[in-house]
C-alpha cells in the first residue's frame, strides 16, 4: 500500500474558531468580544484598521464639523464682546491635524488586536469552493467554523454612461483628500452625508450648491425635522436646488468643472441650467455593500436587490456558520449599531447565549448639520401608520436657542415628542437645534425604558437650557 502523500503547505487551510472578514467597527468589536470569551480570532482587512468609520467616515467628519461649528462661534464673537480682526482659516493645517489622529486610532486598533492574541491577516479575502467554508488571502487559505462577513459599505457612484462626466466628480472618500478648501462646491444628494458635507463646505466659506432630486432633505427623518433642515441649509446661505438632477459634467482647460443641471419641479416645464468654475463637485447618493470580490456565489448566500447579505435577527445568514453585521446587510447604518450587533453575535456564539441579539427598535441617531438633528424612534408619520392617527398625540416647540439672544446670526431650535395610547408612551423624539448632538443620549435611555409624556412632566427641568422644553411640553 503506497504511503498517503502530505498534502502541500498551501493547500492546507489553517484553522481558527472565528475568521471575521473586514476590520472595520462591526468586525473589531465582534473580533475582540470573541477573544474575550476565549476563541481563537483572526481578522482580515485589506486597508487600514477601522472601517468607514475611522478613516473616512464619523471621526474626521466630526474633526471637520467641529472646525465648522468654531467657525460659526468666531462669527458671533464680536456679538459677545470680542474683537477679532483679520481672522484666517488654513484648511491645511487642520487636514494635517486630523490625518495624524487617524493614523493614531489606526495603531490603537492595531494594538487592541495585538494584546487580545487576535491574529491580523493583511489582504482580501475570497471564498473558495472548498466543502467547508473557506477563505483565500494572498494565495493561502484559512477557515473557521464561525466565519463573519462584516466588509462594511462603500459610497455610491454615478458612471459616465449614465451622466456623461460623472466621474470628474469624487465621494465623501475623496472629500477627505482634499488637500485646500474648494471655493465653489456642487454637492449631490439628499442625505445626511449630503446635508453634513454641504454644510461643512459652506461654513468654512466655500459657494455651495446643494442639488437634490425633491423640495426637501432627510425625506426618510420626520417631517418636521425633513422641513426645518431644508430651511436651516437655505438661511446658511446653501443654494439649494430642488427638483434638480446632474445631466452633464465637463472640465474647462483650466481644471474648473462646469455643471449642467435640469430642474423639473412639479407643473413646470424641466428647465436646463449651468453652474460654472466648481472646482469641487461631490456625489453623496448612497451607499453600496463590499460583497464585490468575495466570491459570496461559491457560499450560495442570499443576497436582496442590491447586494446587500440577508440575515436574520441573530444575523445569520442563509448559509450556516456563516454571519454578517454591519453596513453589508444595508439595515442601520450606523457604527454603534455594527458594534452592537458584532458583539451580541460573540455573546451567542462563544459563551452559549442563545438569544443573544441586537434590538433594533428606537436607534438613536444624530446627524451633525448646522445646527445639529438628534432623533430617536418613530415619526409622527410611522406612529400613524403603527397605532392609528386617534391614538398618537403630537408635542411640538420651536424657540430661539438663549445663546442667539445676543446674536446676529439666528438658528432656530424644534422638537417634536410623539406619543401613543391613553398613557401617552413616548415612541419618537425628534429635535434640531444648538446641543441637540448631545441631548439626545439621555433621552434616548428614557424612550427605550419606555417613559411616557408624565414621565416627562414629573422631570424637574433644567433652567436656562433648550433640553428642558422637552420636560415642559404642553
Amino acid at each position: 500500500m503506497p504511503a498517503l502523500r502530505s498534502l502541500p503547505p498551501r493547500a492546507m487551510a489553517a484553522a481558527f474558531d472565528y475568521l471575521v472578514l473586514g476590520g472595520g467597527s462591526g468586525g473589531l468589536a465582534s473580533a475582540r468580544r470573541a477573544a474575550e470569551l476565549g476563541a481563537r480570532v483572526a481578522v482580515v482587512e485589506h486597508q487600514r484598521l477601522g472601517g468607514t468609520c475611522v478613516n473616512v467616515g464619523c471621526v474626521p467628519k466630526k474633526v471637520m464639523w467641529n472646525t465648522a461649528v468654531h467657525f460659526e462661534f468666531i462669527h458671533d464673537h464680536a456679538d459677545y464682546g470680542f474683537e477679532t480682526p483679520d481672522v484666517k482659516f488654513n484648511w491645511r493645517v487642520i487636514k494635517e491635524k486630523r490625518d495624524a489622529y487617524v493614523s493614531r486610532l489606526n495603531g490603537i486598533y492595531q494594538n487592541n488586536l495585538n494584546k487580545a492574541h487576535i491574529e491580523t491577516i493583511h489582504g482580501h479575502a475570497a471564498f473558495t469552493s472548498d466543502p467547508e467554508p473557506t477563505v483565500e488571502v494572498n494565495g493561502k487559505k484559512y477557515t473557521a467554523p464561525h466565519i463573519l462577513i462584516a466588509t462594511g459599505g462603500r459610497p455610491s457612484v454615478s458612471h459616465d454612461s449614465e451622466i456623461p462626466g460623472a466621474s470628474l466628480g469624487i465621494t465623501s472618500d475623496g472629500f477627505f483628500e482634499l488637500e485646500e478648501l474648494p471655493r465653489r462646491s456642487v454637492v449631490v444628494g439628499a442625505g445626511y452625508i449630503a446635508v453634513e458635507i454641504a454644510g461643512i463646505l459652506s461654513t468654512l466659506g466655500s459657494k455651495t450648491s446643494l442639488l437634490i432630486r425633491y423640495d426637501k432633505v432627510l425625506r426618510t427623518f420626520d417631517s418636521m425635522i425633513s422641513t426645518n433642515c431644508t430651511q436651516e441649509l437655505e438661511n446658511a446661505g446653501i443654494d439649494v436646488w430642488k427638483h434638480s438632477l446632474v445631466k452633464s459634467v465637463t472640465k474647462s482647460p483650466l481644471g474648473l468643472l462646469e455643471v449642467t443641471v435640469i430642474s423639473s419641479a412639479p407643473g413646470h416645464k424641466p428647465t436646463v441650467s449651468t453652474i460654472p468654475d466648481v472646482d469641487c463637485l461631490l456625489w453623496a447618493i448612497g451607499r453600496d455593500p463590499n460583497t464585490e470580490g468575495l466570491n459570496l456565489d461559491k457560499l450560495g448566500l442570499k443576497l436582496d436587490a442590491k447586494g446587500h447579505i440577508v440575515v436574520d435577527e441573530f444575523q445569520n445568514t442563509s448559509r450556516k456558520g456563516i454571519y454578517a453585521v454591519g453596513d453589508v446587510c444595508g439595515k442601520a447604518l450606523l457604527t454603534p449599531v455594527a458594534i452592537a450587533a458584532g458583539r451580541k453575535l460573540a455573546h451567542k456564539l462563544f459563551e452559549g447565549k442563545q438569544d443573544s441579539k441586537l434590538d433594533y427598535s428606537n436607534i438613536p441617531t444624530v446627524v451633525f448639520s448646522h445646527p445639529p438633528i438628534g432623533t430617536v424612534g418613530l415619526t409622527e408619520e410611522e406612529a400613524i401608520s403603527t397605532y392609528g392617527r386617534e391614538n398618537v398625540k403630537i408635542y411640538t416647540t420651536s424657540f430661539t436657542p438663549m445663546y442667539h439672544a445676543v446674536t446676529q446670526r439666528k438658528t432656530k431650535c424644534v422638537m417634536k415628542l410623539v406619543c401613543a395610547g391613553k398613557e401617552e408612551k413616548v415612541v419618537g423624539l425628534h429635535m434640531q437645534g444648538l446641543g441637540c448632538d448631545e441631548m439626545l443620549q439621555g433621552f434616548a435611555v428614557a424612550v427605550k425604558m419606555g417613559a411616557t409624556k408624565a414621565s416627562f412632566d414629573e422631570t424637574v427641568a433644567i433652567h436656562p437650557t433648550s433640553s428642558e422644553e422637552l420636560v415642559t411640553l404642553r
